[in-house]
């Protein structure tokens, strides 16, 4: 039976995503949790894409009990000032809280649910990431391909054995354990560091965060900038959408999240909306 999450688009004022089952896999284990809001400094968009480990226990609800925990915590912190990067270890600890509870729930801790983890908050001069396993972040420069870069570096055997000088990267994605991650939120993960980084854009761009089911038909910065802008910085939503159909009509092996936040964020809502909020739920569309 199709699942309500097999296919949801999400669009607030600040940032868009799509997520989309695929075509071999028989439901989507992924998910996306989107918010914006105005702080003291201006406009902000946050988003939180999780990938659910497909080899654990209710990985579909793994990663939407940890999108949609981390992203109250990282919503709360814009809202009260806080100092994003803790914040965003917090939002992982509240994650892996939620997966510790849905383990329990399930009686699974064996096979604990367990899900990998991106998260971005952007807001005018510093954009804050945060992961854990190989869902990634980039940044997508105006300026074209030259500017734009990964932001992240995956939690995955095949990263070890690229990093080791073993393997090319090629080569390590096509071996047999190159999308093992070594990274990862869940019962089972313990008390998993994860990384953080913060950066300063020196012009406009986007910040796209995906799933493995985009990039492993573009892992090219430069091929995917060429195919996101300059889409990205004005119609997010159609342009996460046509990655989506990109990557299903490359193959469609696995779920796909695409998720893109034009910078500078430039808030267009009513006056005194201050913040909106857009989740996946487990069968059913979600509104915005």
């Amino acid at each position: 039976m199709p699942s309500g999450n097999d296919h949801v688009e999400l669009t607030l004022d600040l940032v868009a995503g799509v997520t989309d089952r695929g075509l071999r896999h028989p439901r989507n284990e992924d998910a996306m949790a989107l918010a914006s809001a105005v702080a003291a400094g201006g406009p902000v968009a946050l988003a939180v894409v999780c990938d659910g480990v497909s080899s654990s226990s209710n990985p579909d609800e793994a990663s939407q009990a940890a999108s949609q925990s981390a992203l109250q915590v990282l919503l709360a912190a814009v809202r009260n000032g806080s100092d994003l990067s803790e914040a965003s270890v917090r939002a992982v600890r509240a994650a892996q809280e939620a997966l510790d509870e849905l383990a329990d729930t399930a009686g699974s801790r064996f096979n604990a649910p367990s899900a990998t983890f991106v998260a971005a908050v952007v807001m005018a001069g510093k954009i804050t990431i945060c992961w854990l396993g190989d869902s990634r972040a980039y940044w997508m420069d105006a300026s074209g391909a030259v500017g734009s870069r990964r932001l992240t570096v995956d939690d995955s055997i095949a990263q070890e054995l690229i990093s080791r000088g073993v393997l090319s990267e090629a080569e390590a994605l096509a071996s047999p354990q190159g999308h093992v991650v070594t990274g990862w939120i869940g019962a089972d993960a313990g008390q998993a560091t994860p990384h953080v980084t913060s950066f300063e854009p020196d012009g406009p761009g986007a910040v796209l965060l995906c799933s493995d089911g985009l990039w492993n038909y573009q892992p090219d910065v430069a091929g995917l900038a060429g195919m996101a802008l300059p889409g990205a910085l004005t119609d997010p939503l159609g342009t996460a959408a046509a990655l989506v159909d990109f990557a299903n009509e490359a193959g469609g092996s696995d779920n796909i999240t695409v998720v893109l936040i034009p910078y500078p964020p430039t808030d267009r809502r009513r006056d005194g909306d201050t913040s909106q909020l857009a989740v996946t739920e487990i069968g059913e569309h979600p509104a915005t």
